[in-house]
């Protein structure tokens, strides 16, 4: 087993210790199915109960082994110790909930961020260069409305599908086949990637990592994540909730020809310039130095919230984020486009970078062709990965 101290190992273990329970097939889903001792995290998925441990990770700045022991990093069957930071934790939501309950009428005001501030201890006392410096601008949480003057909607998308080759070109896409490296977080190196993606929404992803082969892969209905074990403590998981809106969006947004169909309620802020980016090839010690137009909008089915940026001079769409609705936070998933060249007369990205609260990916295409027949295995539900040679 690979000593991983990562987010993901956090995302098991906070608020349950987890000795696997004997669950046939696919049913057990939910996380108090599937482990022993789940105390609050009760009626979420599997994948929510990781990312919701991810965002206490997010907002504490807190590794797994930090609650856990550094037992735990090369023991899944560590995580059902019970030691004090994992009390303590479960106290601290029991203390949000309180706080939102009394004095917001339920209404989520307060998180485990609004005080930690990716601190492990919330700061006291006020720091005066944070009071008397100028910070970069904040990418606001929201945009409530239209802002005066700001392009309209159908403008700033019409500009982005000319920049890409035309609004027909793109409706003319109706599968891609790419192959290239990924690099995870916490990989030692990259490795072989194939991604599959067939309209209006069917996405499959397989990565050949040192661990195993991580495999995703969305049927346009149902969804699943699947590792190795020494990778993950449930090899297969069936994504649902939040996750699996997420997803299918996800598979349909690679169709740029659909953008207007898949969103509604949209709305143009301020342009935003200066904003921190976790982009590698952006100036100015990870402050993106472009002028960006960002839009805000709805998903259509699922009514996620989900935001695009665009480069003001090209038009070109450079990053998209959606929000997932957790039991004590939103976390956010942010996909970044770089490197677009022409494929078949249409502009698409050979460089994309995902990063959610527990993992980053960047993906780099070597090849990709489009409109090739895609076979329908491709997109069927992955067994459990074997085991890499010589892995422990």
């Amino acid at each position: 087993m690979r000593n991983r101290i990562s987010a993901a190992m956090l995302g098991w273990g906070i608020a349950a210790g987890f000795v696997m329970a004997q669950i046939p097939g696919d049913a057990g889903e939910l996380a108090e199915k599937r482990f022993k001792n789940v105390q609050l995290l009760k009626g979420i998925s599997l994948q929510e109960f990781m990312e919701t441990m991810g965002f206490f990770a997010a907002a504490t700045n807190m590794t797994c082994t930090i609650c856990h022991g550094e037992e735990s990093a090369g023991n899944w069957d560590k995580y059902a110790d019970d030691p004090p930071t994992k009390k303590t934790a479960r106290k601290m939501m029991l203390m949000v909930d309180t706080i939102n309950k009394t004095n917001f009428g339920g209404a989520r005001r307060v998180t485990c961020y609004t005080c930690h501030r990716s601190s492990a201890v919330p700061k006291v006392t006020p720091t005066l260069a944070e009071q008397y410096s100028s910070p970069p601008p904040e990418d606001p949480d929201n945009i409530p409305s239209q802002a005066p003057g700001a392009p309209s909607p159908d403008q700033v998308l019409d500009k982005y599908l000319q920049a890409i080759g035309g609004s027909q070109k793109a409706a003319t896409l109706t599968s891609f086949v790419g192959k290239g490296t990924y690099q995870g977080y916490d990989d030692p190196g990259s490795s072989p990637v194939e991604i599959y993606l067939k309209a209006p929404g069917q996405y499959a992803l397989i990565n050949h990592g040192p661990g195993g082969d991580r495999i995703t892969v969305d049927d346009g209905r149902s969804a699943w994540i699947a590792q190795a074990e020494s990778e993950a403590p449930v090899p297969v998981v069936t994504l649902g909730g939040g996750d699996l809106q997420g997803l299918h969006f996800e598979s349909q947004f690679f169709f740029p020809g659909r953008i207007k169909q898949l969103l509604t309620n949209l709305h143009v802020g301020y342009p935003l310039a200066g904003a921190f980016s976790i982009l590698p090839d952006r100036t100015g010690a990870g402050i993106d130095d472009r002028e960006l137009i960002v839009m805000q909008g709805t998903t259509t089915v699922g009514g996620l919230k989900v935001r695009l940026y665009f480069e003001k001079e090209s038009g070109l769409l450079v990053r998209m984020v959606r929000y997932t609705n957790l039991p004590y936070g939103f976390i956010t998933t942010e996909m970044d486009y770089a490197d677009y060249r022409d494929v078949g007369g249409i502009k698409m990205p050979f460089r994309i970078t995902k990063t959610w609260v527990d993992g980053r990916s960047v993906i780099e295409f070597n090849s990709l062709e489009v409109n090739l027949p895609v076979d329908a295995s491709k997109f069927s539900k992955p067994v459990a990965p074997k085991e890499p040679t010589g892995a422990k």
